[in-house]
C-alpha cells in the first residue's frame, strides 16, 4: 500500500511537470531577419503587387529570393509570397532567370 501511493506522488508529479513544460514559450529564430525593402523597391512592387496585400510590411526572403508579406487574418498573422493579380509570386530577377533555365 505504502509502495503504491509514492507511484502515485510519482505519476501525479510526473503530469504535473510535463503540464508545465506544455506552458513553455518556445524560444524565438535567431536567424538574422530578412533584409527590409527600400522605397524604390516598394514603388516597383506597388506596380506589380494585387491591391489586396500589404506592402508596408513587405520582405526578401534570401532563401527563396520572393517577396513576402505579412498577412493579418482573423485567427493569426503570418507571412505569405507577395502574388501579381494573376497570382504569380514576384521574386528577384536571378530567381527568375535560374527558374527559367
Amino acid at each position: 500500500m505504502l509502495q503504491e501511493r509514492a507511484t502515485n506522488k510519482k505519476i501525479i508529479l510526473f503530469a504535473g511537470l510535463l503540464a508545465l513544460g506544455s506552458c513553455a514559450v518556445p524560444s524565438s529564430d535567431s536567424r538574422d531577419p530578412e533584409p527590409a525593402v527600400s522605397q524604390e523597391v516598394l514603388t516597383q512592387l506597388s506596380t506589380l503587387a494585387a491591391p489586396y496585400q500589404d506592402l508596408q510590411s513587405v520582405r526578401l526572403r534570401p532563401g527563396d529570393g520572393c517577396y513576402w508579406y505579412r498577412h493579418v487574418g482573423p485567427v493569426e498573422t503570418t507571412m505569405l509570397p507577395l502574388r501579381t493579380p494573376e497570382g504569380r509570386p514576384i521574386c528577384t530577377q536571378a530567381t527568375a532567370q535560374a527558374a527559367s533555365s
